[in-house]
Parts: structure tokens; C-alpha cells; sequence
């Protein structure tokens, strides 16, 4: 009888099918395995740099799924068209989670140095389930919205200055800070690129969707988080050091039992941040005169959102590229980056009150942008660097709590000036030069120290 055995392996059609599963398949391994690649370059697998880089793709997913899912609530959406009190409240509400950031969970986290990552993955299981909270409230329009928002915005924060703290130790060998921060970051900026359509599509079908798509993405992270390797919650090899500032060049380390405090970290810590806090008010100022000044007067003839676009493009391409310039930086110390990124965005402004007009404007945002990131991942390196790992992650919430108030200051301004452009634009050149003239001196007597008499923390 002819026929064919099942000894003879499978048929015709059989082999087609597997050929057919095989090219649907591959399109989704080949990126899973590429995506692997990338974020485990460098050593940064070895050391476990790679999983906090997926990790932080994952956050920065469900984060940009929440966002858009309330896009169109009113907690969220504040038309510039709108008096101006209605932005002044939104201004406030943006430092409630900063209320509890700095003084209470930045030194809760530092007391749990050896459960960052249960710290993380709590921060991830919190959103998680908030988002199914707010998943019914977003259709009712029921209050617990609010409040279930404002908690997804301190968990969000909670997670980012643990994040933050944890990277010393997960350092490939050859590696900056500066670019370990660049790599981190650049991770969850591509994942929001990719995620924030995804929100889009689900958000047509209904807000619920994409929270149901965020619960699913924190979920996830909640997993991901508690295996990130167990060195995240190790300090072996680390020593506790207090950092005794006794002049602005060379800091003097002691070892002992006492608890190390915040003021006694060395100063380019502190230069550091003033010269952020001037980038953030300037960050704040241009997004609020900008907003007003362009849908009253747009520039060149051209309508009001195409004004404001241009600007926004700008802005959004600018922080991008300096990311990503971080991500592949060579070694340089974050002093001289940060004092180098000053002086461009000042002459950015000088220049755009000077010539005033639609190319300037895009100018000094995409300066903006791409200065304020590099500068902020420098003060993060510098944090890391410099601040004993016992009140490493209060550092980290304290900076993020001035950063805001520095926003909301520059915001503020931007609302109560009159809607000149020059004016406008000489504002913001004198918010850079005072960040300058408190910072640069500093930030480059730091640099020339360099790496001497510095704890190891990493």
C-alpha cells in the first residue's frame, strides 16, 4: 500500500506550515534578539547594566500609555487659551508628588539599601495597579481619578531615583557614568517613541485600553525588577565615606560609623545642580511665554500650532539628540560638560533676543534640549559619583524636588511677563547667565581637581 509513514517526518503541507510559522516568527525573535544586543554592548550584559536598560524601556512604556490614556481628562489638559490662573494651578499640582519625594521617600529608600530592587518592583506593582483603578474612573469621571493619578506620579518619581542610585553598581568596566545614564535613558525614550502610537491606537478604542496596556507593561516591569542581578541590593565592595568640603578643590574623606549628611558632599555636587536648575527654570520659562506668546503672536505669518510646533519639534529633537550624544560620548568629566553646555545655550539666547525670530526661537529650543539633557545626566553622574551610598538616593529626590521648583519659577515667569519676544528671549539669556555665574567657576575648579581623594562607589 502506498503511503507514507509517519517515520518519514511530515508531509508536504506540514513542511509549509512550520516554513510559515518560522517567517512569522522570525520578524519578532530577530528584533528580541537585536533589542538584546544593543542594550548588552559594551560589557553592559556582563555587569547587568543591560537588564536595568530594558527595565527602564518598560517604565518609560507604561509611563507614556498613562499619559496618553489622560490626555483628554481634565487633570491633564490645560489650554494656554485658558486664564491664566487655571496654568498657575496646574503649575502647583505638578510639585504635590515632589511634597513627599524629598522629605519622606528619598529617606525611606536610603534605609533599604539592600532592597532596591523590591523598591523598584514595588514602584512598578503600585502603577499597576493604579492604572486599573483609574481604568473605570477615566470613563465615569469619578474622583478617585486624581488622587490615582498623583499616585502613579510619585511612584513614577519613586522609581526614577532608585533607578538612578543603582546604577553605580551595575558599571561595565571602561564605562562613564556619564554614558551609563546616556544608555538608560535613551532606552526609555525610544520605548515612549514606540509605545506612545500603541497608546494612540488602544485610546480609540477607549482610554480604558491603554490603561489596561500600562497595567500590563508595570506588570511586567514588577517581574523584570526583582531580576535585575542581586548586586543591586549588594553594597559588597563599597565603602561608607563622609565627604568633609574644606575649600572648593580637594575634599577630605573620612571612614567611619557616622551616618554621612547630605551638606558635606563635595562641591561639584552642589555646582552641579545650580547650573541644572537654571537649565529647568529655563525649561519651564520656554514652554509657558512660548505657549502664550505664540498663539497670540505667531511667528512670521505662520498659524499658531504650526508656531507652536515648530517649537515643540525642536525642543523634543533636541533633548533626543543629547541623549543620545551622552550614550556615545567618550570619557569626559561632568563638570566640563555641564559648563561647556552653559556657555552654548547662553549664546543660544543671546542670540535669539538679538535676532528674534521663527528660526531663532526653534534654535535656542533645540539648544535647550539638548543642553538641559546632557546636563542632567552629568548631575546624575556627579551624584553618583561623589554622594556616599547611604544618602545616595535622598540626593537624587532632593535634586529632582529643586529641579521642579526650578521648572515651576521659570514656568511662573513665563506667564506673568508681557508677550514680547525679545523681552521673552532676554529673560531667558539672563536665567542661563545666572546659572553661569553661580556654577562655571566652580563646576571648572572640580574639573581640574579631578578624581582625586573621591570615594569609590561603583
Amino acid at each position: 500500500m502506498a503511503g507514507v509513514s509517519s517515520s518519514d517526518g511530515p508531509g508536504p503541507l506540514g513542511r509549509a506550515g512550520r516554513r510559515i510559522a518560522r517567517a512569522l516568527h522570525l520578524p519578532f525573535t530577530g528584533t528580541a534578539r537585536g533589542i538584546r544586543k544593543a542594550t548588552h554592548a559594551h560589557g553592559a550584559g556582563e555587569s547587568g547594566l543591560g537588564r536595568l536598560i530594558e527595565l527602564h524601556a518598560v517604565n518609560g512604556a507604561g509611563d507614556v500609555m498613562i499619559t496618553v490614556a489622560l490626555a483628554s481628562t481634565v487633570f491633564f489638559s490645560v489650554p494656554t487659551d485658558e486664564a491664566r490662573g487655571r496654568v498657575t494651578l496646574y503649575l502647583a499640582i505638578t510639585l504635590a508628588p515632589f511634597a513627599l519625594l524629598a522629605p519622606v521617600i528619598g529617606p525611606l529608600l536610603d534605609r533599604l539599601p539592600h532592597g532596591r530592587r523590591a523598591a523598584m518592583a514595588g514602584a512598578m506593582l503600585t502603577r499597576a495597579v493604579l492604572a486599573l483603578t483609574m481604568s473605570g474612573a477615566v470613563v465615569t469621571g469619578s474622583l478617585e481619578l486624581y488622587p490615582a493619578a498623583l499616585g502613579v506620579l510619585v511612584a513614577s518619581k519613586a522609581y526614577g531615583v532608585v533607578r538612578s542610585a543603582v546604577v553605580p553598581r551595575l558599571l561595565p568596566p571602561r564605562f562613564s557614568l556619564v554614558k551609563a545614564n546616556s544608555r538608560v535613558t535613551l532606552a526609555g525614550l525610544l520605548a515612549t517613541g514606540i509605545a506612545a502610537p500603541i497608546g494612540a491606537g488602544l485610546h480609540r478604542i477607549g482610554p480604558e485600553w491603554t490603561l489596561y496596556g500600562a497595567c500590563a507593561l508595570f506588570l511586567l516591569g514588577t517581574y523584570w525588577a526583582l531580576r535585575l542581578p542581586h548586586k543591586v541590593d549588594s553594597a559588597k565592595g563599597e565603602r561608607t565615606a563622609r565627604i568633609i568640603t574644606q575649600g572648593p578643590r580637594r575634599p577630605i574623606i573620612a571612614q567611619g560609623p557616622r551616618r554621612p549628611s547630605l551638606r558635606t558632599v563635595g562641591p561639584s555636587v552642589l555646582h552641579g545642580l545650580q547650573a541644572n536648575a537654571a537649565f529647568r527654570c529655563l525649561s519651564g520659562f520656554l514652554i509657558f511665554f512660548l505657549a502664550f506668546l505664540l498663539r497670540e503672536h505667531p511667528l512670521n505669518g505662520q498659524s499658531a500650532a504650526v508656531s507652536l510646533g515648530i517649537a515643540g519639534v525642536a525642543a523634543g529633537t533636541g533633548n533626543a539628540l543629547g541623549t543620545a550624544v551622552g550614550a556615545w560620548l567618550k570619557a569626559r568629566g561632568p563638570e566640563t560638560i555641564i559648563a561647556t553646555v552653559l556657555g552654548l545655550v547662553l549664546t543660544a539666547a543671546v542670540l535669539a533676543a538679538v535676532f528674534f525670530g521663527a528660526g531663532m526661537v526653534a534654535v535656542l529650543a533645540a539648544t535647550a534640549g539638548l543642553c538641559q539633557a546632557l546636563a542632567k545626566l552629568s548631575l546624575d553622574a556627579l551624584i553618583q559619583r561623589d554622594v556616599p551610598e547611604e544618602v545616595r538616593t535622598s540626593a537624587f529626590a532632593r535634586s529632582e524636588t529643586l529641579l521642579q521648583m526650578a521648572w515651576v519659577l521659570g514656568g511662573a515667569i513665563g506667564i506673568v511677563i508681557p508677550l514680547n519676544g525679545v523681552l521673552g528671549m532676554s529673560v531667558a539669556a539672563a536665567i542661563v547667565c545666572m546659572g553661569a555665574v553661580a556654577s562655571v567657576r566652580g563646576l571648572l575648579r572640580g574639573a581640574r581637581a579631578g578624581s582625586r581623594a573621591r570615594p569609590r562607589v561603583a
